[in-house]
C-alpha cells in the first residue's frame, strides 16, 4: 500500500480530466446561447439580466469545482470528493433551472411566432434551447464517471488518512469530522458568492440600501470563513466560538432575503430568478446550519491530540512510498508522539499495531 504522488495515478488524472472536460463544453454552450440573445436584446432590461448572471454563475461554479478537485487530490480528502459529487449533482439540477429561467426571460408572449419574445417555431427561445438542454446531459453523464472514478481514489486514499491519524479509530472520527468542516467552510463561500453575484448582477439597484447592505456583506463571510477554518485547524477557541455565534447571525441573513422573494413589495424584482435564488439560498441556509452543527462537534474535540495531525494534512507532490512488506511509519512522525496521546486519549492502555483503512 502506498501514498502516491499528486495525478501520479490513472483514477487522479481521470478524476480531474473529467471535471475539465465537462467544464469546457457547458461553458461553450453556455457562452453560445448567451452570444445568440446577445444579438438581439438589451441585457440592461431587467426581464434579460437572468443570461448574463447565468453564464456568471456557470463560469463560477466550473472554476470552483475544478479547484475544489485539484484541492482534495492534493490532500488525499475523501470527503471533499464525496462532496464534490453532491456539488456536481446540484450542478444538474441549477443547469435544468436554467432552461426555465431562461425561458422566462425570453418568452413574454407565449404562442405567436415574434422571433424576440414568442415561443414558436423560429424564434429565439427554439434557437437556444438545444444548447441550454446539452448542459444538464453532459453534467449528469459526467456525474456517473465521477462517481466510478471517486470509488477507485476512496481505496487509493485510506491510507494517506492512516499514515496522518494512526490506526486509532477514535482519531479517524475526529479528523473525518475535522475534514468535513473544513469542506463544508468551502462549499458555504460558493453557495454565498453564488446568492450575492445574482442579487447584485440580477436585482438590486445600486443606490439601494439593500444593495449596500449586499455589499457590506460580502468581506463579514469571507473573514468568517477563514476565521472558522483557521479556528478549527489550530483548535483556536475564543476564535471558534465568535465564529459560530456569527454562523447563527448569518443564517438570519438568508431568512431575510427568502422574504424579501416573495414579499408583495419586492417579489416584481424578483421574477426572473425567483427559481434559481430560492434554490440557492435554501441550500446556502441548510449548509450553514450544517457547518455550525459539525462545527460544534469540532470543538468538543479540541485538546484530544489530533492538532498536529490536521497541521500536518497529507499533501504529497514527490514519489515517497510507504508498503505493507516495510516498517511501518510511526502515526507520530512529524506530528509530536501521536503515539502517547493516542494511548492517554484511550485511558493509558496499550496500542496494538494493527491497520484499519477507511
Amino acid at each position: 500500500m502506498a501514498v502516491e504522488a499528486l495525478l501520479s495515478t490513472r483514477a487522479q488524472r481521470a478524476f480531474l480530466l473529467t471535471i475539465l472536460i465537462q467544464g469546457i463544453v457547458v461553458l461553450t454552450m453556455v457562452a453560445v446561447t448567451f452570444a445568440f440573445v446577445a444579438e438581439h436584446v438589451e441585457f440592461s432590461t431587467q426581464r434579460y439580466k437572468t443570461l448574463p448572471c447565468y453564464l456568471s454563475l456557470f463560469a463560477l461554479a466550473e472554476i470552483f469545482e475544478l479547484l475544489m478537485a485539484f484541492d482534495a487530490l492534493r490532500l488525499r480528502n475523501v470527503i471533499q470528493l464525496i462532496g464534490i459529487l453532491v456539488f456536481h449533482g446540484a450542478l444538474i439540477v441549477f443547469a435544468a433551472l436554467q432552461v426555465h429561467e431562461t425561458r422566462t426571460a425570453l418568452v413574454g408572449a407565449p404562442d405567436t411566432a415574434d422571433f424576440i419574445n414568442g415561443d414558436g417555431p423560429g424564434s429565439l427561445w427554439k434557437k437556444v434551447l438545444p444548447f441550454l438542454i446539452v448542459s444538464p446531459c453532459v453534467i449528469a453523464v459526467s456525474w456517473f464517471s465521477l462517481l466510478f472514478w471517486v470509488r477507485q481514489l476512496y481505496f487509493e486514499f485510506g491510507w494517506a488518512i492512516f499514515h496522518v491519524v494512526g490506526a486509532n479509530p477514535a482519531f479517524k472520527v475526529m479528523y473525518r469530522y475535522y475534514q468535513i468542516m473544513i469542506c463544508l467552510l468551502k462549499f458555504d463561500f460558493f453557495c454565498f458568492t453564488g446568492v450575492t453575484m445574482q442579487l447584485l448582477i440580477v436585482v438590486l439597484a445600486t443606490n439601494s440600501a439593500e444593495f449596500g447592505l449586499t455589499i457590506a456583506a460580502i468581506p463579514i463571510v469571507l473573514v468568517l470563513l477563514i476565521a472558522c477554518g483557521y479556528a478549527v485547524q489550530r483548535e483556536v477557541k475564543w476564535l471558534m466560538s465568535i465564529s459560530l455565534v456569527i454562523m447563527l447571525a448569518a443564517e438570519t441573513y438568508f431568512i431575510y432575503k427568502l422574504v424579501r422573494f416573495y414579499s408583495p413589495d419586492s417579489r416584481a424584482q424578483y421574477e426572473s430568478t425567483r427559481a434559481t435564488l430560492t434554490v440557492f439560498t435554501i441550500v446556502a441556509f441548510l449548509i450553514l446550519f450544517t457547518t455550525f452543527a459539525i462545527g460544534l462537534r469540532c470543538f468538543s474535540d479540541f485538546d484530544k491530540g489530533l492538532r498536529r495531525s490536521k497541521e500536518h494534512d497529507v499533501t504529497v507532490t514527490g514519489t515517497k512510498k510507504y508498503s505493507q512488506t516495510s516498517p511501518l511509519p510511526s502515526p507520530g512522525d512529524g506530528n509530536g508522539n501521536m503515539s502517547e496521546r493516542q494511548s492517554s486519549y484511550l485511558g493509558g492502555g496499550h496500542l496494538e499495531p494493527r491497520i484499519s483503512i477507511e
